[in-house]
């Protein structure tokens, strides 16, 4: 975070330095509110390329084996832009090469989940799958049963674990 404002600032100096250079240029023809606008335009430019690259970024430095289950596109008043093209904030990535599948009961499967958001650290779950039974649950942490929610095959996490589990599919997505 420290660094994306050090390069907005920078930014803000560029545009205004592109201003002033434009303005000599021109023989001293363009008026003096030009250099705060060219450094704000440059500043919200700057902006809106890191948090749409935020997304690129986090994605392409995932640990080898994990692949991105399921994206969250958010649209905000505030960020018209986002509006005719959404910005994805947050992201959900499963370890498939560390899964591992119960030797009891074919098709069940327990993983690591990683929840990535736009400014939130990240948390890290373990999820147990049931490909033939279409659910998933968060296992007992007190060796209880754990509480399976039906998910149906439409869900992005079940169908990334489950085609993952039959391809023997890694990576990145």
């Amino acid at each position: 975070m420290f660094w994306e404002l050090i390069a907005v600032f920078v930014a803000g100096f560029a545009g205004a330095g592109a201003v002033m250079l434009l303005n000599r240029v021109t023989g001293g023809r363009l008026p003096r509110w030009l250099m705060p606008l060219g450094a704000g335009a440059a500043m919200l430019v700057a902006t809106i390329s890191s948090e749409y690259g935020w997304y690129g970024r986090t994605a392409n430095a995932l640990p080898d084996g994990f692949t991105v289950a399921t994206v969250h596109e958010s649209r905000a008043a505030y960020r018209p832009w986002t509006f005719a093209a959404p910005m994805i904030d947050r992201f959900i990535a499963v370890d498939l090469a560390n899964r591992v599948e119960n030797a009891q009961s074919e098709g069940l499967y327990l993983v690591r989940a990683v929840a990535y958001g736009r400014w939130q650290p990240a948390r890290e779950i373990e999820l147990m799958v049931d490909c033939a039974g279409g659910r998933t649950a968060i296992p007992a942490g007190d060796g209880g049963e754990p509480v399976w929610r039906p998910a149906g095959a439409e869900d992005p996490i079940l169908r990334t674990v489950c085609t993952g589990a039959k391809t023997g599919a890694g990576g990145d997505a």
